[in-house]
């Protein structure tokens, strides 16, 4: 099982195209761009936080599963790293330094948003 977890925030944050007016409507267009994305990663799990929430509602759909932080993205991003790395490959998307040491330190690779950003 190969998994993919992008950190939202810092995926939308990473393009200054006015997603601070509008965090669900860029939550939503980045979950809609993964949906059909040719992606080599048998699950997608997409982190949402805060106002983005609004844009897509937590679940499944298609290979693309979202989940809702209660609290700290982060924590919420390493714990699904903690669950997929158990299950096989598991690669985090994120610019947040700290957070790319914490997810090697369960087992994921941490990659850029803009190695995502230029997938899609």
């Amino acid at each position: 099982m190969t998994t993919l977890i992008v950190d939202a925030a810092n995926v939308v944050g990473s393009r200054p195209d006015g997603w601070w007016k509008d965090r669900a409507g860029a939550a939503r267009r980045l979950h809609e761009q993964l949906l059909v994305a040719d992606l080599p990663y048998d699950e997608v799990v997409v982190v949402l936080e805060g106002a983005a929430k609004g844009g897509t509602k937590a679940g499944r759909d298609g290979h693309v599963r979202t989940v809702h932080a209660k609290g700290s993205g982060d924590e919420t991003i390493l714990e699904q790293a903690r669950l997929a790395a158990a299950k096989g490959r598991t690669v985090v998307v994120t610019a947040d330094r700290m957070l790319q040491a914490r997810v090697g330190g369960v087992g994921a690779q941490a990659l850029s948003p803009s190695w995502l950003l230029d997938q899609l």
